[in-house]
């Protein structure tokens, strides 16, 4: 009877751990091909020694049966990257990609990565999602 309760148990805090910070925002057009980019909203933080907005980006593909993301590191359909934006002077940090059979890996050292002025449409649109609220978002 123990174990049943463990079980139990167990089941219950892997799926609120699966159901948690996945909130997936689209900030792409949607493609000829039906692919969009969007953000994880719950991930996304204002990083303290930087100042920089660092959020989770991932590509999905709207309407796949099965679901095709987006999602994120680990998941057998998550592809996307981790990004730092600085929200004043228009620019981002790569700071690590992730796919299926590459796991996020962010480097202790990222902040000294060059930066790069965010120029593309798709681009300017996650830094206009994201900075958008970038003052509530969380320090860490």
């Amino acid at each position: 009877m123990r174990q049943a309760f463990l079980l139990a148990a167990l089941s219950s805090l892997a799926l609120s751990a699966a159901a948690h910070a996945e909130t997936w925002k689209p900030y792409s057009a949607e493609s000829a091909n039906h692919i969009q980019w969007s953000y994880d909203a719950d991930y996304s933080y204002r990083d303290a020694a930087s100042g920089r907005v660092v959020v989770l980006q991932a590509v999905g593909k709207v309407g796949a049966e099965p679901r095709m993301g987006p999602s994120a590191p680990g998941a057998a359909d998550g592809v996307g990257s981790l990004v730092a934006i600085d929200c004043q002077k228009g620019d981002m940090i790569l700071i690590s990609g992730y796919s299926p059979k590459k796991p996020l890996e962010v480097p202790a050292d990222w902040r000294k990565t060059a930066s790069k002025k965010i120029d593309g449409a798709d681009d300017k649109a996650l830094m206009a999602g994201v900075c958008a609220g970038a003052a509530a978002l969380p320090t860490k």
